[in-house]
């Protein structure tokens, strides 16, 4: 037990070795979101300190809730979460940049945090690029049989089991081409892929997928300049 607890201690302390800059923060200890968060289609708020993350019913789209930051291509992104019932499905750590226009929306790379599985794909070159028509034709399920196997290396997917009401810490880094995942300091799983390495990540958000989830401890930090 006493290797294992190093092992998670020495695993923290390296991920804050490398990413020692803290670009922006927030405990959500007020009521009510800072000016600093931007939405999209959220009806998420923030009470009794922490976030709740709430899509609407009637939207077409997950609540996302969202920091602006000065572009930076290796980036982490700390924040404490729970899964309030099993009706939170998932929700997701979105690194973008609106600048680009390559690919829907901007979207760089994300992690996907599901109760059973932990997801990490390359959108800028996967499954929201815009080359080509790529984007447009997966949204059509008129992909070629060539193109569903390119993009099955698009992403990677890792087994995991998260209790639902308790509270979780989800550490999600990019550096160079590999974006990783790390869950109560524990390695859940990497992936390397050539879209990882965009220079300007500068949208960092959180998407919830749909209800009943909880976020606390938001973090966002950059390495050392």
């Amino acid at each position: 037990m006493k290797s294992i607890l190093c092992l998670a201690l020495l695993s923290t302390a390296a991920f804050a070795a490398d990413y020692p800059r803290v670009i922006f923060s927030d405990e959500f200890a007020a009521d009510g979101f800072g000016k600093a968060w931007g939405h999209y289609k959220s009806s998420s708020e923030v009470k009794g300190g922490v976030l709740v993350g709430i899509t609407a019913p009637t939207s077409d789209h997950s609540a996302v809730d969202h920091i602006r930051i000065e572009g930076e291509r290796d980036l982490e992104v700390s924040v404490k979460f729970r899964f309030v019932s099993d009706k939170a499905k998932s929700f997701n750590v979105w690194f973008d940049d609106k600048n680009y226009k390559g690919s829907h929306a901007g979207h760089i790379c994300q992690a996907s945090i599901a109760p059973t599985g932990v997801t990490v794909s390359d959108a800028k070159t996967g499954g929201f690029d815009l080359t080509g028509g790529l984007y447009d034709r997966k949204k059509a399920n008129q992909l070629t049989d060539e193109e569903k196997k390119m993009l099955a290396t698009k992403a990677a997917k890792f087994p995991v089991k998260l209790s639902l009401e308790e509270w979780h810490t989800l550490v999600v880094t990019t550096k160079g081409e590999e974006i990783s995942v790390s869950i109560d300091g524990k390695a859940v799983g990497s992936f390397k892929s050539p879209g990882v390495n965009h220079d300007t990540k500068s949208l960092i958000s959180l998407t919830t997928n749909a209800v009943d989830v909880e976020y606390d401890d938001f973090s966002i930090k950059g390495v050392a300049k």
